[in-house]
Formats: structure tokens, C-alpha cells, sequence
């Protein structure tokens, strides 16, 4: 999941930046109302956190903006604006849910998924594609009801996918919310941690799920037949990725 936190409390970014990096989220942080719409120009984030009282505008007006805008990404207020009016007006504007300062960090995280899944479609934490079942809560994959073990990136990988089921998308946004921007390895990366993943797939009965689309990148492909077949690559060797990879891929598959 990646989040963009607007908060010009630092100490309190700093706390929040680090429960949601721990809960495994990619996180970008904007200290004001301004730069946080600018960001959403240029990346996709799965949700935003919106303090509401902010030095530049309000947090009110950051929701009236990208909702103008057509930005639809879900958007949980933060405030200690405890009042009725406030909470009234930040929905009536567009905003998802609304939490009070101070909050319980479980509850935040909760909450968020909550939202995610609500703006996705989704209204169990679990979701399923075909044999696969994936718990947004506790970051579990299982294929027919046994347990696959993956790494933090497969997952984040499988996480994405299942959430724009039928969606192509890029090796771009997979680094995005891989990496959120921050030391970025090169895309050749995406390809193997792909490869990884689905030759776990194939080993439990799941092969074929992740289709590769010539010269666009990835989607996951419902086994109901609703999308339109696309033009696959030819399987992608590990082998060969590996041997291409420059000592910086390589760290950052070792890591994954």
C-alpha cells in the first residue's frame, strides 16, 4: 500500500511514518496542503492521511481540490477537530472517514484498510482471485486454502495486482509502490521479482495468473474469462534476469 501522509507536525509524521512503514505501507510525506495536491499530480498513491489544519490551506480545501479534479483516492481525515461540523463538512467534500486525534494506531491501520477496500470493491479484508486469497490484515497468500510464503516485495507485488484486478500495469507503478520513489533500483528488478513469484504460483497449481503484456507490463488475469486476452511474452528465465542484473538489482533483490 502506498500512503501519502500530509502532516506538518513532524514528531507526529515521524511516529506515524514509522507504525505504517513497520505495517509494511510505502510512505511519502508532505508537510503542507499545497505540495501534498502536487504530489497527487504526479503519483498514485492507494490512500491519503489529511491533517485538517495545515500552515499553508486547510485540509478542507485539499479535498475540495483533487475532488474537482476527479482524484478519486480515498481520503481518511486526521484531526483533533473532534466536532461535529468538522467531520460533516469533510465528508460532505469528498472525504472517506474521519479519525480523531490522539487515535490508537490499530484502529488508524484498520481503518485504512477498511477504506482501501471499500474504494476497491471490496468488502472483506480478504481478497480472492481465482485460487488465490489474499489477507490484507495480516499480509497473508494462500492457494486453495494452504498458506504460499512470499516475500515483503512478492507480496506488495500480488497486493497490487489483486487490487487492480483486470488492470495493466507498469513496471512504473510497481516501483512506485515498491520503493515510493526512494532509492529506486533500475525496472529490470520488477521482472524478476515477477519471475520469483510466479514460479511460486506454478509449484502450487496457480501458474498462469499473472499475464505479461508486450511492451505495457503486468495485470492479473481472472480466471472467469472477463478480460480480453492480450498478447503475452514468452516466459521470463530467472536465470537470465539474474545474470543481467547490475550490482545494484542484485542488492536489491537480495533484500526483497
Amino acid at each position: 500500500m502506498r500512503v501519502l501522509l500530509v502532516e506538518d507536525d513532524l514528531t507526529a509524521a515521524r511516529t506515524i511514518a514509522l507504525m505504517l512503514r513497520a505495517a509494511g505501507a510505502v510512505v511519502d510525506h508532505s508537510a503542507s496542503g499545497e505540495e501534498s495536491v502536487e504530489l497527487t499530480r504526479h503519483y498514485e498513491y492507494d490512500i491519503i492521511l489529511l491533517d485538517l489544519m495545515l500552515p499553508d490551506i486547510e485540509g478542507f480545501e485539499v479535498v475540495r481540490r483533487l475532488r474537482i479534479a476527479r482524484n478519486d483516492t480515498p481520503i481518511l481525515i486526521l484531526s483533533g477537530l473532534a466536532r461535529a461540523p468538522a467531520k460533516v463538512k469533510a465528508l460532505g467534500l469528498g472525504a472517506d472517514d474521519f479519525i480523531i486525534k490522539p487515535f490508537d494506531n490499530a484502529e488508524l491501520l484498520a481503518r485504512m484498510q477498511a477504506v482501501v477496500r471499500r474504494c476497491k470493491g471490496f468488502s472483506q479484508p480478504v481478497l480472492r482471485v481465482g485460487p488465490i486469497e489474499l489477507n490484507l490484515d495480516s499480509r497473508e497468500v494462500f492457494i486453495d486454502g494452504r498458506e504460499l510464503h512470499v516475500t515483503g516485495k512478492e507480496y506488495s507485488i500480488l497486493e497490487l495486482l489483486m487490487l487492480r484486478k483486470g488492470m495493466v500495469l507498469t513496471k512504473e507503478a510497481f516501483l512506485n509502490h515498491l520503493y515510493g520513489g526512494m532509492d529506486e533500483p533500475e525496472m529490470k528488478i520488477v521482472d524478476v521479482f515477477v519471475c520469483k513469484l510466479r514460479r511460486k504460483l506454478d509449484r502450487v497449481g496457480a501458474g498462469g495468473m499473472i499475464g505479461t503484456i508486450w511492451g505495457r507490463g503486468y495485470m492479473i488475469r481472472s480466471p472467469d474469462g472477463e478480460e480480453n486476452e492480450l498478447p503475452r511474452l514468452g516466459p521470463l528465465r530467472l536465470d537470465d534476469l539474474e545474470a543481467e542484473l547490475p550490482g545494484s538489482l542484485a542488492n536489491a533483490l537480495s533484500a526483497a
